[in-house]
């Protein structure tokens, strides 16, 4: 269990899911592998299934997938229905999985990691495609403001897993 005080966890939690609004698997594999690494203790309650073995590598392999697919030109917008939901959806998993590890699975801060984890990949997803669009029109192309993107969630991503 962490020594994270409770009123942390819910800033966590809103960055660990911007993070999900950014680059939506990103976030659970994070989790994944803190988890399996034994820095969140999920091993009880319904989040269990983030530090199975498996999970980080599931994870990671799907979150290397799409930072290729995020490149290519017929990517649909983050702002679309299904790809905006999937955001805000493994956001609030990440953001539970912040608050579970704080507060233990019966304390209720999973529940408010996972709404603060939700409104945080709603704002990611709207913010980040805000500052991607103005980075692209600054560099006069797309790929290195979509790679300064990348590196941005996974270095919040890691931090919020090292402090969590």
């Amino acid at each position: 269990m962490t020594t994270v005080l409770p009123l942390a966890v819910l800033p966590l939690a809103v960055l660990i899911g911007a993070v999900a609004g950014s680059r939506a698997l990103i976030a659970p594999a994070a989790v994944a592998w803190a988890a399996y690494g034994g820095w969140l203790d999920l091993s009880e309650g319904w989040l269990f299934f983030l530090g199975h073995p498996a999970s980080p590598w599931v994870f990671t392999a799907m979150a290397a997938m799409e930072l290729v697919v995020d490149k290519l030109p017929a990517t649909p917008s983050r702002k679309r229905p299904f790809p905006f939901a999937s955001r805000v959806v493994w956001g609030a998993i990440a953001g539970a999985a912040i608050g579970a590890n704080a507060g233990g699975p019966n304390a209720g801060l999973w529940l408010a990691g996972l709404t603060a984890g939700g409104l945080g990949a709603v704002a990611g997803t709207l913010l980040g495609y805000a500052a991607r669009r103005r980075m692209a029109t600054a560099f006069g192309q797309d790929r290195p403001a979509a790679l300064l993107e990348d590196m941005a969630a996974l270095a919040v991503a890691l931090f919020v897993v090292a402090v969590a």
